[in-house]
């Protein structure tokens, strides 16, 4: 630890803030049973079937989908729903195209149970489906432990895992992420940030009604993933080439580091449609809960239409936690976890250096991270051209399922000259 702070000292001047928050999560300390959620435990998911676009008046087959005619009739629909059922109506409909449905909040009455209101809307004619709205959670950081010493264009490169570990100046010599955009579904990203600036090709927010403010979690993903290289400052994010969608559907609880960052059903499934729609590369979700309706067929659209998903895996739930546990998902564990079932990728994910909000940097871990490096890896595959991403990541059975990320972007590589140790032994497999 001593060590690292040096590094850090010496290389961020302005940011001593920011070193004081090393130690402020007890080492060994367990993640908390999650806080009251408030009012999304009381909330239901209702699926309405939109009518086509050749049904509704003044509206051709390429018509507006909000067209306001139609709107109005089906919030008069869900209105009616909602009173035969003893529910209020929280919102507008959400329009989801993909599915052609619309999606509407609606709140049970404190006195009813959530399961007995969802079964009896279902059966309503008009009704689709209905469903709870879930709470997810990212995998977030833990205390440091340490770091390498040493000197790069970027001060806090050395320090980086990946930097050793995964050869990362060997990769960047093959691939860099140019070309492909990566989706960061997660809490408010500080798009200002000296080591992100520029990176960005969207900046939305899906969460309503909460603080505007730059979060951690979501700016910390952001770094790993695709920090600028090379410009003096900070770190070198995985793809350092890629672009991001910033897609916020998630929310911090508190200031204190321990706080937890929280998300729910239809933030994350209204910034899962924008990034299927808007032609992500890859889409990281660095978050785990149980498993949802709505969610899971949009990542089956997702899987369709060939976009990678990588999420968070979460041993303390089963099946490591939704979306790790949906079939075509990536999913990932922060390499230092000490046993993982088989189909987990294992990847850096402990004492990271990445970005802060306020221009800050600091050291996180968790699998979170782990799944960030992956986003990241995958976006060097998909440079290349990589049809069939799942099956190029280099991990063998005997190593826990812990990523090769030499052997995996060197199958894809012509002779480079580099001197990942991977060279002549890639003979393992993808998972």
């Amino acid at each position: 630890m001593s060590r690292l702070r040096a590094i850090l000292r010496r290389a961020l001047p302005v940011c001593g803030a920011a070193l004081a928050l090393l130690g402020a999560i007890p080492a060994g300390s367990r993640r908390a049973d999650p806080p009251t959620i408030g009012i999304e435990d009381r909330e239901i998911l209702v699926m309405l079937r939109h009518t086509p676009d050749h049904l509704r008046p003044g509206v051709s087959y390429g018509g507006d989908y909000g067209d306001s005619l139609t709107s109005m009739a089906q919030r008069r629909v869900a209105q009616r729903i909602a009173h035969r059922n003893r529910l209020a109506l929280v919102q507008d409909g959400w329009p989801m195209p993909l599915m052609g449905i619309d999606c509407y909040v609606m709140r049970i009455a404190a006195d009813t149970d959530v399961d007995t209101v969802i079964a009896q809307v279902s059966q309503d004619p008009q009704v689709v489906w209905s469903q709870p709205m879930q709470v997810y959670r990212t995998q977030g950081m833990s205390r440091s432990k340490g770091g390498a010493a040493g000197r790069a264009p970027d001060p806090l490169f050395a320090a980086q895992p990946a930097a050793t570990l995964w050869h990362l100046a060997d990769l960047h010599r093959i691939a860099t992420g140019r070309g492909v955009t990566v989706a960061v579904i997660d809490s408010r990203v500080d798009i200002h940030h000296p080591d992100l600036a520029g990176q960005f090709v969207a900046n939305e927010d899906f969460v309503k009604d909460r603080h505007n403010d730059p979060e951690r979690h979501g700016t910390a993903i952001a770094g790993v993933i695709a920090a600028r290289a090379d410009n003096g400052i900070g770190i070198a994010g995985i793809a350092p080439a890629a672009k991001l969608m910033a897609l916020r559907a998630c929310w911090q609880t508190g200031a204190d580091a321990a706080a937890p960052t929280l998300c729910n059903t239809l933030s994350l499934a209204q910034a899962l449609q924008f990034a299927i729609l808007h032609d992500a590369g890859v889409i990281n979700l660095s978050l785990s809960g149980p498993s949802d309706m709505l969610l899971e067929k949009l990542i089956d659209i997702a899987e369709t239409r060939h976009i990678p998903i990588v999420a968070a895996f979460d041993p303390a739930l089963p099946g490591g936690g939704f979306p790790a546990s949906a079939p075509g998902v990536f999913a990932v564990a922060n390499e230092s976890m000490a046993s993982t079932p088989p189909g987990v990728y294992r990847a850096p994910g402990q004492d990271i250096p990445t970005t802060q909000p306020g221009g800050k940097w600091f050291l996180a871990s968790g699998s979170s991270f782990a799944a960030a490096h992956i986003s990241g890896l995958i976006a060097l595959v998909r440079e290349k051209r990589a049809s069939d991403v799942k099956t190029m990541l280099v991990a063998t059975s005997t190593t826990g399922g812990v990523v090769d990320a030499c052997a995996t972007l060197l199958r894809l590589a012509k002779p480079c000259g580099c001197a990942c140790p991977s060279i002549g032994r890639a003979t393992a497999v993808g998972m």
